[in-house]
């Protein structure tokens, strides 16, 4: 069974000052992560190099990408050709990559960083290309891929923003994974009385209520999220980061999306 696991970047950051890792809910999520690894190495009697289940973990740009991809203007549509602005939100990027794949090293899962710059691209039909036979072979020889949102060379725009929901789709289809969760600050998709809304079949049935996010997001906040989970074409859940355990041992979370 393959999962492909999002952590926000609300979840890994703290979104309201630029570049600064919030400490307390990213040990939460690795402990998690963690944990449901060790008891798929128990369940598994340890066949594997990882052990249980194959995960691939994606997480946001938060404090990090979004800060400094407002600050060169870039986003999913607008594109730079300056290779000092590309390298700057990268590097952003990848600083925070290592603070998630640290931290799940020294918890015991084998995690390793697989970069997007380096990989993807998108042609001049915004049509993204990801190639994903070093991922999947992490997958086979027990390692726990780890992406996160970037910049990516675009045709005819030079470089522009590819988001960690688009990563996640991107991912499950090619992987043809079983599992998909969004894992954010909210206990799932939320209705206009502030309650989770159990399912999602269509855009139009929650548009009127999906706002844009509150701190800096050039990737669109919980709408692009409910839109690439509705274009997977298969269930995936949005829940909260109280529910991620039971995301991880294979129980119903939060707002379920069926596309």
């Amino acid at each position: 069974m393959t999962t492909v696991l999002k952590l926000g970047g609300s979840v890994v950051t703290d979104k309201s000052t630029p570049e600064t890792v919030d400490e307390d809910r990213l040990d939460a999520a690795v402990a998690a992560i963690a944990n449901a690894a060790a008891e798929g190495r128990a369940a598994a009697g340890g066949a594997r190099a990882g052990g249980g289940p194959s995960l691939v973990v994606v997480h946001g740009g938060g404090s990090f990408g979004h800060h400094n991809a407002e600050k060169h203007g870039v986003s999913d549509t607008a594109g730079t050709r300056d290779a000092g602005a590309v390298f700057e939100i990268h590097d952003a990027m990848r600083r925070l990559n290592d603070a998630v794949v640290t931290r799940l090293q020294d918890a015991g899962v084998p995690a390793l960083p697989v970069h997007p710059l380096s990989a993807a691209a998108r042609d001049a039909d915004d049509g993204l290309s990801l190639p994903l036979d070093s991922t999947a072979t992490m997958l086979s020889e027990g390692f726990v891929p780890v992406l996160h949102g970037d910049v990516v060379v675009h045709a005819d725009a030079g470089a522009t923003i590819v988001s960690g929901d688009e990563l996640v789709t991107t991912l499950a289809r090619g992987l043809d994974a079983d599992r998909v969760g969004l894992c954010s600050t909210v206990p799932g998709v939320l209705d206009a009385d502030d309650e989770v809304i159990p399912e999602i079949t269509a855009f139009e049935d929650v548009a009127a209520v999906l706002g844009g996010s509150e701190t800096t997001d050039v990737t669109g906040g919980m709408a692009a999220k409910v839109r690439a989970l509705l274009e997977l074409g298969a269930p995936a859940h949005v829940f909260g980061p109280d529910a991620l355990d039971a995301f991880l041992a294979g129980d119903d979370a939060g707002t379920v999306i069926r596309g």
